[in-house]
């Protein structure tokens, strides 16, 4: 079957079954064409869902009926061995229970139900669960290459707790391997949606297509006073998001209809991409979840090495001392630093000034700006490669992933150790040609991309912090020197 077919087909199992972008549903060939259509979107996110017409913002977009949601429930009530072998394993989590459903369910073929929405699932993914260790390594940063490794030992450590179970229900070999429970639990990581009875969530045929455009920007980031005295812990908890409870913010299953409603975030016109919240997320926490990176993300974050002995001195969580997106310093950030930067015989008496958001002085607004435009310029120069070196490096994957330059090309380049490297990672050259590369090394190019793209983006919110922190520094020595002249 070409893939226009199966595609053409799914629209039309997906709305014999209910599916449908219109609140009065009828009978048609395709769940889609009123309010939405399926279009590629290049550069926001390859393919989504498009606007058919004008759409105001609240209106409903899409609606999908519980009988088409994949969960473990709905699965257990068609295959009676399942439940019964599932039955006697208790401890497996909600998420182990999905993901092997989905692999009985494709291993059904043509027998499943939902077949036609299986063969529509992506083959590979890109989480961080997926990377090896030279992509990894190309992280650069600590806290990245450590929740990368997390990632994968969890995953495997998963896969492993099901293996016999997998055997016991006759799940054929290649169904039970490593490989096939990576890109299940990759399709349940990345796709799956918040219902209120399965803690997994569910699978939403139509509904996984909408492309993630992140929150706005928390009120809490942007040094507002009136709130400037609230505690770091309640500041903390009133940014984050239960993960089970906000997967998605622009809809959710609705009990009256029984059915998972989607909503327009915005006005949209004919033509514009539908997009929907999955919740607030930096850019490794979308690497490590769904796969991508936005280059503009509005709650990504950075973090610096805070003295213990100031940061136990305050009630702010070490969560919450971070630079923003824009380079400038969290609330939490610029409080701790401040205190920091004064005699640690006054932290006691000038405590309670901190969390009004206010300068101490100018001299120790100066200090503390100081200090962190020197920390992040540490840690710059500690990275294995500089911004511009990423920079070219982007450029270079991005010509290997549209033609395979001669290897000669990158010679004497400043990013000619981390090429070779990828060459000789996990076989990659097996097979190489001066035009071409094989299927398992376009992967590998992909994963190696997003990880060099992760640091570019990380790195350059440090140097817009030392830029951010400079010139905040020469505006306040220009109006203390303005201050003293008019003293005189």
């Amino acid at each position: 079957m070409e893939e226009q077919e199966k595609w053409e087909e799914f629209l039309r199992w997906a709305s014999e079954i209910g599916v449908s972008d219109s609140a009065s549903h009828s009978s048609s060939s395709s769940c889609l064409g009123r309010t939405l259509v399926v279009a590629h979107f290049p550069n926001q996110g390859g393919r989504g869902l498009g606007a058919a017409r004008e759409i105001a913002k609240g209106e409903l977009v899409l609606r999908v009926p519980r009988e088409a949601l994949m969960t473990t429930e709905s699965l257990l009530l068609r295959d009676e061995k399942l439940r019964i072998a599932l039955g006697r394993r208790p401890r497996l989590s909600s998420t182990q229970e999905l993901t092997i459903c989905l692999l009985v369910g494709v291993g059904k073929g043509k027998d499943s139900w939902w077949y036609p929405y299986l063969l529509q699932l992506p083959r590979t993914y890109d989480t961080l669960a997926s990377f090896k260790q030279f992509e990894s390594q190309a992280l650069q940063v600590d806290d990245a290459i450590w929740a990368s490794e997390k990632a994968i030992s969890k995953v495997r450590a998963d896969w492993k707790d099901v293996v016999l179970i997998m055997q016991e229900i006759g799940l054929k070999p290649q169904l039970r391997s490593f490989k096939a429970w990576l890109w299940a639990s990759a399709t349940i990581s990345t796709r799956t949606l918040h219902v209120p009875w399965d803690n997994a969530g569910c699978l939403c045929p139509i509904g996984d297509l909408f492309n993630y455009a992140a929150p706005e920007e928390s009120c809490t980031d942007n040094e507002d006073l009136s709130e400037a005295s609230i505690s770091s812990s309640q500041m903390l908890n009133s940014e984050r998001h239960d993960e089970k409870f906000q997967r998605l913010t622009d809809g959710g299953y609705e009990e009256d209809v029984n059915a998972y409603c989607f909503y327009a975030r915005k006005r949209y016109k004919k033509g514009e991409q539908v997009l929907l919240s999955y919740g607030t997320y930096t850019n490794l926490e979308l690497l490590e979840h769904y796969g991508f990176l936005l280059d503009l993300n509005p709650n990504d974050k950075a973090y610096v090495p805070i003295d213990s002995r100031v940061l136990s001195s305050t009630s702010f969580s070490r969560e919450s001392i971070y630079i923003q997106h824009d380079g400038r310093p969290s609330f939490a950030l610029s409080s701790v630093l401040r205190l920091g930067c004064a005699p640690q015989n006054s932290w006691k008496a000038i405590g309670h000034l901190v969390y009004t958001g206010a300068q101490l002085s100018v001299d120790n607004e100066v200090s503390a700006m100081k200090w962190l435009a020197k920390t992040c310029l540490q840690v710059l120069r500690k990275m294995p490669t500089t911004i511009e070196n990423d920079k070219l490096l982007l450029r270079f994957i991005g010509e290997m992933q549209t033609f395979m330059p001669p290897v000669c090309c990158f010679k004497g380049q400043t990013c000619e150790r981390e090429i070779n490297d990828f060459f000789q990672a996990d076989g990659v050259c097996d097979g190489i040609r001066d035009i071409s590369l094989p299927m398992k090394a376009k992967r590998i190019l992909e994963r190696w991309r997003l990880a060099v793209q992760w640091r570019f983006m990380y790195k350059k919110m440090l140097a817009d912090c030392i830029v951010y922190c400079d010139e905040l520094i020469s505006g306040l020595s220009i109006s203390n020197v303005s201050g003293n002249n008019g003293k005189c």
